[in-house]
């Protein structure tokens, strides 16, 4: 909003001695206004939410299969969760006042938020609220959740495709440490892959999100390593420089990213252990979905593996466990277990590591990965 009122009064407010505000104009101060508009819009706003979610008795039941876990994970119940909402408001604010609307992949990235955000809330308030409604339904089911999904991602990759369907470099796979090594995506090819990864991504941070700050951290992470690339990729000469595609258009997604970092880091401050609120589905499918989404534009989904690293870690243990256990019921009569728990940070917690080494030890990780990720592209 205000990038579309300066740039279209910029005359007039020059005449007026007030040219500096071309600023907003500029992708680099858009961005870092993102980000601390966003932190402080969950400062702010966070106490009173938190204090409505614990009236509405909007709070966490968690349950596990193992007694002793549950024992482990009693405090936690009771904790408001859906702070989500608290996440999305501040990055749609921060988007609308600050990035240019007229972009196509902004306003994109707005469905892909308001989208997921109200499939997760939708999930999160039936789940919440069955005990006040005395119902037995407990939420989406499993394949509802995907099918919402699956009809966005599909939707999305269409959408892209066909936007920059002149220019190949929008419809190109690209391979980290390759500098020649690509491969053009036709249609179906690229729907598959845009509906693996912004699926692939939604579950996984939703897999994540299992400890205190553990999702909140590491998508603020990932989102802060987004935020460079997109730069990059959206700067001619930039990518000219680094031999990477340049996307036109494509360094809005930039400001998205600096609000996605605050937002997260924002809710961080009430999510740090130990917790006040959980962002739930809401939060989580929401900012898997973005991420993914992200990577579709800036045509970086194989490098997203390396960023998200510890949010593919979590989501191939639980696969991993779950085919496992499966396989050898049928074979041996009873399932047996790879991990001594899934999701993986669980694994750790039943090895004795305290909540807050998994969740720091985690984000290390996820930052070192960050770090790998940013060199591939100096190494092409």
């Amino acid at each position: 909003m205000l990038y579309l009122l300066v740039k279209s009064f910029l005359d007039r407010l020059e005449a007026h001695d007030f040219g500096y505000l071309r600023v907003f104009t500029f992708v680099t101060f858009q961005t870092t206004v993102s980000i601390v508009l966003s932190f402080l819009i969950c400062l702010a706003f966070g106490p009173r939410f938190i204090a409505w979610l614990r009236r509405q008795k909007i709070g966490d039941h968690a349950r596990f299969d193992q007694a002793d876990f549950d024992k482990l994970m009693e405090g936690k119940k009771g904790t408001p969760t859906m702070g989500g909402v608290l996440i999305i408001t501040a990055i749609f604010v921060a988007t609308i006042l600050l990035a240019d609307l007229r972009n196509f992949y902004v306003q994109m990235a707005l469905l892909t938020l308001v989208w997921l955000g109200g499939v997760g809330a939708a999930d999160d308030w039936l789940k919440l609220t069955a005990a006040r409604r005395s119902s037995s339904r407990q939420g989406l089911t499993s394949l509802e959740k995907l099918l919402f999904q699956i009809g966005l991602a599909v939707i999305l990759s269409v959408f892209i495709y066909h936007h920059g369907h002149w220019i190949d470099e929008r419809t190109t796979l690209y391979f980290p440490f390759f500098k020649n090594l690509h491969v053009h995506l036709n249609l179906p090819a690229f729907i598959i892959i845009g509906t693996v990864v912004m699926v692939g991504t939604s579950n996984a941070v939703n897999l994540t999100d299992g400890l205190d700050g553990l999702a909140a951290g590491c998508t603020a992470i990932v989102a802060f390593t987004l935020l460079v690339l997109s730069f990059i990729l959206g700067t001619p000469d930039l990518a000219k420089a680094l031999l990477l595609p340049y996307i036109k258009a494509s360094d809005q997604m930039a400001v998205l990213c600096g609000a996605m970092t605050g937002a997260c880091l924002g809710f961080l401050w009430f999510n740090c252990n130990p917790a006040k609120v959980f962002m739930g589905d809401t939060g989580s499918l929401a900012l898997g979905g973005l991420i993914g989404y992200i990577a579709l534009v800036i045509r970086q989904e194989l490098v997203l593996v390396i960023i998200g690293g510890i949010f593919v870690a979590e989501a191939v243990s639980v696969l991993m466990q779950v085919s496992y256990f499966k396989y050898t019921r049928r074979k041996y009569g009873e399932g047996r277990r790879i991990f001594l728990m899934a999701p993986l940070h669980h694994h750790f917690q039943r090895k004795g590591w305290t909540e807050t080494q998994v969740v720091v030890r985690f984000w290390l990780i996820g930052a070192m990965l960050a770090a790998m990720a940013l060199a591939t592209v100096k190494l092409r």
